[in-house]
């Protein structure tokens, strides 16, 4: 019944952003000034409706109130880097937190070669070097890796499975959760990919980061992680991970050394997301009974040949 009430409600309350004066909750997509309800997202971990130029963000049900004010209240503190929310103060909504957003343009799925690398990278850098606030919690990364492997166990038998969980029991405990991370003082994303940026204003404003469901203080390799992986995996052309690596060390990141080999100290967190990206991959294959397609071959591959290396544990340079 929540679920059923929830997306007419968030349109309600996005509604009443966008017209504060005049907004009167009624059907979905009906409204004076010629703009529907967009859905943008519907997950487990989120909901969010669009409606002009706000959105409205149902946050996962067990997310911490509390720990979430904090994120809310960090992003906007760093203007130019996180798109600010419209109140740093969540609200209750069917049990659900809420929060509103202006709506950012996001990156376009049908252009790859126009995506967003050098932006995200530097971005990324400076919310590295930001000073984290005090009592910000921990980056979230590992603890959403631990959940895509508990997924993994309980979508059952799969011939796939084995080496996703061999690697997964080669890495640090700090990378599955199970132990407190090497740097807990920088500010990180957590949960960083190109679906994380968007331009604000839209369509042609800078390029922001957003969601901060997963923001906190932590080891910064984690943000590198993914493009990283990617790489590493064939799916990322030398190319374009070499633009984001540059970029980020043209604007001073502290994850990896200035110059150099960078994989020393990126390997641990790459090793996660490609495991993480794996049981996921494995557990929707299971679900939906079908055979995992070429991309997620490819990181189920990659981790049945890291089960056979032991990964890089030594950060190899001086934070």
């Amino acid at each position: 019944m929540t679920a059923d009430r929830l997306l007419p409600a968030l349109a309600a309350a996005v509604r009443h952003a966008t017209h504060p004066a005049t907004a009167v909750p009624g059907p979905r997509g009906a409204c004076a000034c010629g703009a529907e309800d967009g859905l943008l997202a519907d997950r487990d971990d989120g909901t969010v409706v669009r409606h002009g130029d706000f959105v409205a963000k149902a946050h996962a049900p067990d997310t911490d109130p509390a720990a979430l004010a904090l994120r809310l209240s960090a992003a906007a503190g760093l203007p130019g880097i996180l798109l600010p929310p419209l109140n740093p103060t969540p609200a209750d909504l069917l049990g659900r937190r809420v929060t509103l957003w202006p709506y950012g343009g996001p990156v376009d799925p049908d252009s790859p070669d126009a995506a967003p690398w050098e932006a995200a990278a530097t971005l990324l850098a400076r919310l590295h070097r930001a000073p984290a606030p005090d009592g910000l919690p921990p980056m979230r990364g590992p603890v959403k890796a631990a959940r895509a492997m508990a997924r993994l166990r309980a979508a059952g038998p799969h011939p796939a499975a084995a080496p996703v969980l061999r690697a997964w029991a080669a890495l640090p405990g700090w990378a599955r959760a199970e132990a407190p991370m090497p740097d807990t003082m920088t500010l990180c994303h957590g949960d960083l990919h190109l679906g994380q940026l968007v331009r604000h204003p839209a369509p042609d404003g800078p390029w922001l980061l957003i969601d901060v469901d997963d923001l906190g203080v932590g080891d910064p390799t984690w943000d590198l992680a993914r493009p990283a992986a990617w790489y590493a995996c064939g799916l990322l052309p030398p190319d374009e991970w070499l633009r984001f690596l540059t970029a980020y060390r043209d604007a001073g990141g502290p994850a990896v050394p200035a110059d150099g080999d960078p994989w020393p100290a990126l390997d641990v967190a790459a090793r996660a997301l490609t495991v993480q990206t794996a049981a996921l991959a494995v557990a929707k294959s299971a679900a939906a009974d079908r055979p995992l397609d070429e991309a997620q071959q490819a990181v189920v591959d990659a981790c049945d040949r890291m089960s056979a290396v032991p990964p890089e544990l030594a950060r190899g340079f001086a934070t």
